[in-house]
């Protein structure tokens, strides 16, 4: 029998069509024709189809979700909020606030120090002198597609990754401080490890270092992340401490 009117369809039909509309399109445009439209975009049933089609869960997943339109942004704005982690692009979008010494420096790992690392994407890493050496950058949330409602309602949790590793020749002091900022820039959280002073003939291995920001204030707007560090022996050129594949993200990673 031939349908007049597309809201003749039955209503797993419609479903089925709005999981192939673009998210932004079905709250901005769909959900706005009419209340049988609605309802339907306003379904988990929905939401959870999109997150299955999409690969952002599977066949069998069974953890417990308190808003899947929600956790279907999230899943799909999910991604590493800091641009350039492993100096692929030398300093581009670092700000090099302390360049004491003989100045930041980009080297590639060895043969050996790729086997040692655990991801074997990174192919280099930032190295720190005999001055200290901090540079930064500041994540814009908005420009990066997360809205003001979703950061002051459901605040999901932000995951701060480091890896940072010494000279087995050098001592070095590494630090590190991400804070979360107001549209002023005024701090809303601050994560700030003690520095980590690795000796002289240590074993030179690569440690990370990580840290969830959960529950924190409404009104997180920036996120800025500042490293670096010195050698504790003040020897002319790159003996301090090694950095790369930094990363920020916000919600739940990908299975």
């Amino acid at each position: 029998m031939a349908v007049g009117n597309i809201n003749e369809l039955p209503e797993n039909i419609l479903l089925e069509l709005f999981t192939h509309v673009p998210a932004r399109q079905l709250l901005l445009r769909c959900r706005l024709v009419c209340s049988l439209w609605r309802d339907l975009i306003d379904l988990v049933t929905l939401w959870k189809r999109k997150c299955l089609r999409e690969g952002f869960i599977t066949k069998d997943w069974d953890q417990p979700v308190a808003d899947w339109k929600v956790f279907y942004f999230l899943r799909s704005l999910h991604k590493n909020l800091l641009h350039n982690p492993c100096a692929e692009e030398g300093f581009e979008f670092w700000s090099l606030d302390v360049n004491g010494g003989d100045e930041w420096k980009v080297e590639e790992l060895s043969g050996d120090q790729r086997k040692e690392f655990p991801n074997d994407q990174v192919k280099k890493y930032f190295v720190t002198s005999y001055y200290t050496c901090l540079k930064s950058q500041v994540v814009d949330l908005k420009a990066e597609g997360y809205w003001e409602e979703l950061m002051d309602t459901t605040r999901p949790d932000i995951e701060v990754k480091d890896w940072f590793a010494a000279r087995p020749d050098c001592g070095s002091k590494y630090q590190l401080c991400v804070q979360l900022l107001s549209s002023a820039h005024a701090p809303l959280g601050t994560f700030q490890p003690d520095p980590a002073t690795i000796q002289q003939k240590s074993d030179a291995k690569w440690r990370e270092v990580s840290h969830t920001f959960s529950n924190y204030p409404p009104g997180v707007r920036y996120i800025w992340f500042q490293h670096g560090g010195v050698d504790t022996h003040y020897w002319a050129g790159w003996y301090g401490p090694r950095v790369t594949n930094s990363s920020i993200t916000i919600g739940p990673p990908l299975p």
